[in-house]
Parts: structure tokens; sequence; C-alpha cells
């Protein structure tokens, strides 16, 4: 049986040389020399039973086992960081911690954020922009808006249920098409190459609904429908319609600042429900100016509503 770890210091050592894979440039950061972060390193293996880095000659690459184990240390320390700093705060009452994905806090958290500052100037609000899902009952922040798969009839922490909207730039069309007196259709959007965030499945079920699976054939030369490009955030999907990359299906809260600033056009008639919603979660006791937070998130969703139905 192996010995426990009676060196937790060494874990602080380990993450910095797995991130920059590098013991002088650890050392660096940590303030130490090379030599000692390499002892150090050296200790944690003894101690873990495993090599957690292959020394070459001129560089260092880290094992399969020190991979796996750098991810758990990582999020280990991040989520003492944040209760160090949670306790410290010790539940004052200038500051509120919002975790939520990195798509929601760029396009449409961050862009309202000041209307909320502007009714509670007092009040210091941090935002934790990570997909990784952060409990709140464990006094990691106060406030998560999660992103997930909606369920019918679950409406008690419901924020919003996405909506897909097709969205393209301007820039994007073409000479003949900007000539034209009307916003082009969805058959001549089809033309344009087609974007997606993980897999083209929104684009079959638009393309399904509105019988337009076959238009393939009747398109010039034959082509096929251009699935373009694909992106790992909605986010992203978002600044590549903007850069008139392409036309996409883009979820209402991460693309409504961008339609509201007329850097992306919409076409009405192609909308299709989105399989996701956001959802708020809080600690089972909270205090009022999470409650005041939540009050305001609503209002703003309620807003965006009434401006996309006009």
């Amino acid at each position: 049986m192996q010995e426990p770890l009676r060196n937790l210091s060494l874990l602080v050592d380990f993450e910095c040389a797995a991130r920059w894979c590098s013991f002088k440039l650890a050392a660096h950061e940590l303030h130490k020399t090379p030599a000692a972060v390499s002892q150090n390193i050296k200790q944690l293996e003894q101690q873990l039973g495993f090599a957690l880095f292959a020394r070459h000659a001129r560089h260092l690459s880290m094992t399969e086992k020190g991979t796996e184990f750098a991810s758990t240390v990582s999020q280990l320390l991040r989520d003492l960081h944040i209760k160090v700093a949670a306790l410290r705060e010790d539940s004052a009452n200038d500051s509120l911690r919002i975790s939520c994905t990195h798509s929601f806090a760029m396009k449409w958290l961050v862009p309202r954020l000041h209307r909320y500052t502007q009714l509670h100037p007092d009040i210091d609000i941090r935002i934790d922009s990570n997909d990784a899902v952060v409990d709140p009952g464990q006094g990691l922040c106060d406030i998560a808006i999660r992103h997930q798969l909606f369920v019918d009839g679950d409406d008690a922490s419901l924020l919003w249920r996405e909506q897909l909207l097709l969205a393209y730039s301007p820039a994007m069309l073409s000479d003949k098409d900007r000539r034209a007196r009307q916003e082009p259709d969805l058959k001549r959007l089809l033309r344009y190459p087609l974007l997606y965030e993980g897999t083209p499945e929104n684009w079959i079920r638009l393309l399904q609904s509105h019988d337009l699976l076959k238009l393939p054939h009747k398109l010039p030369h034959k082509q096929s429908h251009d699935f373009a490009q694909n992106y790992s955030h909605a986010g992203l999907l978002v600044q590549a319609a903007v850069a008139a990359q392409g036309v996409a299906l883009l979820p209402v809260a991460i693309a409504c600042e961008d339609i509201q600033q007329g850097r992306l056009h919409t076409l009405p008639t192609a909308q299709l429900s989105s399989r996701y919603c956001y959802r708020i979660v809080t600690a089972s006791s909270r205090a009022v100016k999470v409650d005041h937070f939540v009050n305001w998130l609503h209002d703003e969703m309620t807003q965006m509503q009434n401006y996309l139905q006009h």
C-alpha cells in the first residue's frame, strides 16, 4: 500500500510545471530554482509511485498518468482558490460571484451588466466564465447560470428556453443579393457556407421542417449544402457569422446583442426551438442581493424577448 501524500505543497509545484511543461519556467513563476522544482517533482513521484514526466535531453514531456493527474490537481487547486477567496470575503454584502459559460458571459451577460451596476452601484460583480459545473451549495459561487438540456415541466429554475434564429452578416452577401430590393430568402441563403456548432443537426432539422432536404439537387451545378465550419462554442459561432464567414443558426441569447446592433440580419421565417435552456442555481439559503440579481436576470430576458417579438 502506497504511503499517503505528506507534503501537499508539492502539488503546487507539479501543477505549475505541468502547465508550462518546464521546470525552468515553473521555477520562474514560483520564485524558486529549477533544481528545487525538479527535486520536488521527484519527491512527489516517489510518493505517488509513478512517473509524472519523461525527462529528455533538451525537454520534458508528460506521461499519460501525469497528464491525467495534472487535470485533477489543476481543478482541485482552482476550487481551493475560489473557496479561500469566498471565506476571505466572509459573505460580504458588496460582492456577488456569478458562474456561467464563456459564451453566455461574453455575448449576453457582460454587454448588459452596466444596467445592473447602475441599479446597484455598491455591488461588486465577479464573473467566473467556465463550462465546468460549479455548485453554489459548496460556496464556490453565489449564482450559477447553467446551460443544459431542456426538460418539459421543470420551470422552477428556468431562466430562458433557447431559440435558434437564422442569421448572417450583410457584408457576406454577394453583389447580386445586395442589389436586390428584398432580403434574401431561405433558398438563396442556403447557397452560402453554413456554419454550425458541434454537428449540423440543427441545420438538418430546419431543412426538414421546410421540406428542403432535397434542395441541393436543384442548386446550380448540383452543389450540395456547404456545411463549411464547425465551432466548439456558441460565442465563436456568432463571431464567425458577424465576420461574414457564412450563415448560421444562432442561439438567440448569444446573438441578440449583435442583432440589435445591426451586425447580424435574421430571417424571421427560419426559426427553430433549441434542445437547450438556461437555468439558475443558487444555494438553498440565499442573500437578498442574490434575489435582486435573479430578478434582474429575468427582467433582462423579458426585455430581450419583447425586442425580438417586435
